[in-house]
């Protein structure tokens, strides 16, 4: 993982990402990086990103969708 800490400096040409449903809570990623995956808060485009390999953040998504981060709030 590399932090950026100012994703508009990166040059990244992020978009918002489909699964995001258009509300404020929305995750953008810049994908046209060599081997890497870069992920900001649409809220705070000029705030920090991070980047991660495709592999890393494929196995992350795949976690996700499977439910292995769900937890009780109760």
């Amino acid at each position: 993982m590399t932090h950026h800490p100012d994703a508009t400096a990166t040059g990244f040409g992020f978009v918002k990402s489909s699964y995001s449903g258009g509300d404020e809570n929305c995750v953008e990623l810049a994908l046209e990086l060599d081997d890497q995956v870069a992920v900001r808060d649409s809220k705070n485009p000029s705030g920090p990103a991070l980047s991660f390999t495709r592999a890393a953040h494929t196995t992350f998504i795949t976690a996700v969708s499977n439910g292995e981060f769900d937890f009780d709030l109760l």
